[in-house]
């Protein structure tokens, strides 16, 4: 999941399984204490029963074939059709991209993944991420990553140009002052302008229950009576949207870096913004115990303070670099953020800091945001992940654009992260002009009656803070919470064997780890 706010204008989320190594460790008590699912298995369909329930006016789109052709190896690529609204489906039809690994034995079923965002791009992720994949959901599932809707090779939601898009992902505003928040207010306005006149009627329909009943049209075409699924970060709360709608349906979801449902847009930015502000405190912690390479010093607030320091200083003077482009606060905090998606990459912000407090310079800072923010060195995008995030998250829920409330929440949240929260205040300006209006949630979200649901929550998850996965296992009625103690966003792929097993386990097997289970 992507933290959002004028001063951090949606880019590029992380998905789990981006970590550059892996931690091998044990797993403590009670985590070799497993219960099996009271479920139908996995692999339990039919073409009929697939279909059951279907209403007529979509049975079209549920009953589709899909043509599958090599892309790349090892790898099949589809395109799956969905109504461009479900509440309308004879309003048009939009495309769904898909990319399947097939099982390598015997197939219990298929396994859809997400990756994140909202805007992450499923088929990405399965092409660069399947290495980080246990080999027996390699060789047991076809696994299958989608584009939702609005996203990458999908029907995609489109806004500016690359050469705009630079710019307003660049752009720093002075929020302090009024004439600064209405600066904010017109830049977020431009954008909700052109993704209206380059996206048209799309841009109303990409809201998380449509790509959650999208999903369950897939499960249909791809065979499953059940939906088996494995969502990382905003892909938690696509899976609990899922299950909310479609409880009867529910095979195996995985929901890694769980966000909970039941919080508004303000609560989620504070929390946010406390798990960046503590994931930074852990990433200080161990700079200053190597104080041969740490370019901060004294204590752990010290330190704290002097990253401040320079995103401050990036405000007043932005950092030149060795190009022609130069590193505003806005761009500096991406660079440093998105190192403590994981502790893999803590030595690359060390060197980034170490450059700006000793040089003056941004190359390493400026490399970073690029990477977060999927910019070429060109200047042209990988993807649309910053415009799909956008789209969607004004249709999901929307923050007040009262200036005196967004002040205040700032308030309240620089009082519990200081070094960051600032840039977790403001969303409100983000879809306050948005051209479409918020999707009313229809739904159950203890989704009553679904099997067993697998939450795992990192401890120190920067994005999705722990108590998030807390509180989504808490309130689906049959969620199982799963943790790791440990740092980074998100865990299956990029934490330790514990966690591996007990996923694995659970997904081929129905073995539901005990309540409590720690690795």
């Amino acid at each position: 999941m992507k933290f959002s706010s004028p001063r951090t204008t949606v880019a590029r989320a992380l998905a789990a399984g981006s970590a550059v190594a892996a931690l091998l460790v044990g797993c403590s008590a009670p985590g070799k204490v497993q219960t099996p699912v009271e479920s139908a298995p996995a692999s339990d369909s039919s073409d009929s029963e697939a279909v059951g329930g279907t209403p007529a006016d979509v049975e079209e789109y549920y009953t589709q074939d899909l043509e599958w052709s090599e892309c790349g190896e090892s790898f099949e690529c589809a395109t799956a059709t969905a109504p461009l609204s479900w509440d309308d489906p004879e309003a048009g039809s939009i495309e769904l991209a898909l990319i399947r690994l097939t099982a390598r034995e015997e197939k219990v079923g298929s396994l859809l993944v997400n990756p994140g965002g909202p805007g992450g791009s499923g088929v990405d992720y399965l092409r660069s991420a399947a290495g980080m994949l246990g080999d027996p959901l390699k060789e047991s599932f076809d696994i299958v990553g989608f584009d939702p809707r609005g996203v990458g090779d999908s029907t995609p939601v489109e806004c500016f140009g690359d050469a705009r898009k630079d710019e307003a992902l660049s752009k720093d505003f002075n929020l302090d002052t009024d004439e600064g928040i209405a600066a904010a207010r017109e830049e977020a306005r431009a954008w909700a302008q052109a993704c209206e006149e380059n996206t048209g009627e799309l841009l109303g329909n990409v809201d998380t229950q449509s790509a959650a009943k999208d999903m369950d049209m897939l499960r249909s075409v791809l065979g499953d009576k059940k939906l088996n699924f494995l969502g990382y970060s905003y892909g938690t709360q696509l899976g609990a949207t899922y299950a909310g709608l479609f409880p009867e349906r529910v095979g195996r979801l995985v929901l890694d870096g769980g966000i909970d449902v039941t919080l508004t847009s303000d609560e989620t930015s504070a929390g946010q913004a406390v798990g960046f502000e503590n994931a930074m405190r852990a990433y200080v912690e161990d700079c200053l115990a190597d104080a041969g390479t740490c370019p901060l010093t004294g204590s752990v607030d010290d330190g704290m303070q002097q990253i401040r320091r320079v995103l401050d200083n990036a405000f007043e003077r932005p950092y030149p670099t060795a190009s022609d482009r130069e590193v505003t606060q806005t761009l500096a905090f991406y660079g440093i953020a998105v190192t403590l998606y994981d502790e893999a990459s803590w030595p690359v912000l060390t060197q980034a800091l170490d450059e700006v407090i000793t040089e003056g310079t941004g190359d390493v800072l400026l490399y970073l945001a690029d990477f977060y923010n999927d910019r070429n060195t060109d200047g042209s995008f990988n993807t649309n992940s910053s415009e799909a995030f956008r789209a969607v998250g004004c249709l999901d829920d929307r923050s007040s654009a009262d200036v005196e409330e967004m002040r205040a929440q700032v308030a309240e949240i620089e009082e519990r992260a200081p070094t960051v929260g600032t840039f977790f205040g403001y969303g409100g300006l983000v879809c306050a002009d948005w051209p479409y209006p918020a999707v009313e949630r229809d739904y159950d979200v203890s989704a009553p009656g679904a099997a067993p649901i697998l939450v795992v929550g990192t401890t120190n998850d920067p994005a999705t803070p722990y108590v998030w996965s807390e509180g989504l296992a808490k309130t689906l009625e049959s969620g199982v919470l799963l943790t790791y103690e440990g740092e980074g966003h998100t865990a299956y792929g990029r934490s330790n064997g514990c966690i591996a097993d007990a996923v694995e386990a659970y997904l081929i097997d129905g073995t539901v780890p005990a309540e409590g289970t720690t690795c």
